[in-house]
């Protein structure tokens, strides 16, 4: 999968965000950023996923596996995401922003990292699973460049996450797409 263990100092060197792999002392706290951060579900109707239970062993599993960043703010994390490899891409399984970080582009960069990592270890692409019309989902991914996946387009690892997915409380299938963003070295040319 390649280490990933290097912080990372994002944009500027006036920034002052810095991305660096997750630890397993600070878990219960990235749970509890995740919690925070989907309280914004209540805004469009969906409070069964803004209260959902959040996946603690899947924490831990891939703060194991190296595959969880951070993004922190002075002593604070202000977010994280979580990745796999689906179908030999690149995957966020996870994106939490702290709400007192929203719209400043933390989400923009952890995003911006995993896709890095998934170019430096030869993923072709970069997936993700999302609802389709919240803003800050669907709509907020096509503008970093992700495409919507057709039916036929989508892998039997993507496939078995989407039907786990379907399985969650308060999950409407119908509302969620698959989504996938193509790395740049591996575009064909024109």
């Amino acid at each position: 999968m390649g280490d990933d263990r290097r912080p990372c100092r994002c944009e500027s060197e006036e920034d002052s965000l810095l991305i660096r792999s997750a630890r397993q002392l600070e878990l219960g706290d990235l749970a509890w950023l995740e919690v925070q951060a989907g309280q914004l579900f209540h805004s469009v109707g969906m409070s069964e996923i803004a209260d959902h239970d959040v996946d603690q062993q899947a924490l831990r599993r891939s703060q194991r596996q190296g595959l969880i960043w951070v993004a922190e703010e002075g002593d604070r994390t202000v977010g994280y995401v979580m990745a796999a490899v689906l179908d030999g891409n690149a995957h966020i399984e996870q994106v939490s922003v702290a709400p007192t970080h929203a719209r400043r582009g933390v989400g923009r960069r952890l995003i911006s990292h995993v896709e890095r990592w998934g170019r430096r270890n030869g993923r072709p692409a970069t997936t993700l699973t999302t609802f389709r019309d919240v803003p800050w989902n669907g709509p907020y991914y096509r503008r970093l460049g992700y495409r919507e996946l057709s039916n036929a387009e989508i892998g039997r690892d993507l496939t078995a996450a989407i039907r786990h997915e379907a399985e969650l409380p308060g999950m409407d299938s119908s509302l969620r797409c698959a989504m996938i963003k193509a790395n740049r070295e591996h575009l064909d040319p024109d």
